[in-house]
């Protein structure tokens, strides 16, 4: 299995950033991995909201059904699944002063003989961990005024 945490601070009020990141949607702009996120059902977002997603690791693309498994006021969890893994993404948030602190942990369990990518995909899975630290805070803050309240 891959675990990867990185503990991220935005610069903007945690419901803002709270609701931006729970529209997996939004993916595109701050995950790096990941090349197309396509909300599945209509509606507003809720817990049990489905995205079809294409990332790309080490110019392999793969393709995964998310589902937002968890929905709180602090807290998200999207789990995506095809047939050779299982990737969680857990973040947590935390009010700080005007800004917030996004605990992203991400899981990837790799089934059958994708269990043998495992060590070889470590590092880059590292490597984009790195990369969300930069990538998530810039998106967020493009996506919400200072004043939190969402563009759109």
């Amino acid at each position: 299995m891959v675990h990867v945490v990185r503990s991220i601070t935005v610069g903007r009020p945690l419901d803002a950033v709270v609701a931006y990141l729970a529209d997996f949607s939004n993916a595109v702009e701050w995950d790096p991995g990941t090349r197309v996120c396509e909300r599945a059902d209509p509606g507003p977002v809720y817990e049990g909201a489905h995205w079809h997603n294409v990332s790309e690791i080490r110019g392999h693309r793969t393709e995964l059904t998310y589902r937002l498994a968890r929905m709180e006021p602090d807290r998200l969890t999207f789990v995506g699944c095809n047939e050779t893994a299982t990737s969680t993404d857990d973040l947590t948030f935390e009010a700080r002063g005007g800004g917030t602190r996004v605990v992203y942990d991400a899981r990837v369990r790799f089934n059958g003989l994708a269990k043998l990518a495992d060590a070889f995909l470590r590092r880059e899975f590292d490597r984009l961990g790195d990369a969300v630290v930069r990538t998530m805070p810039a998106a967020v803050e493009a996506a919400i005024p200072l004043d939190g309240a969402p563009r759109g």
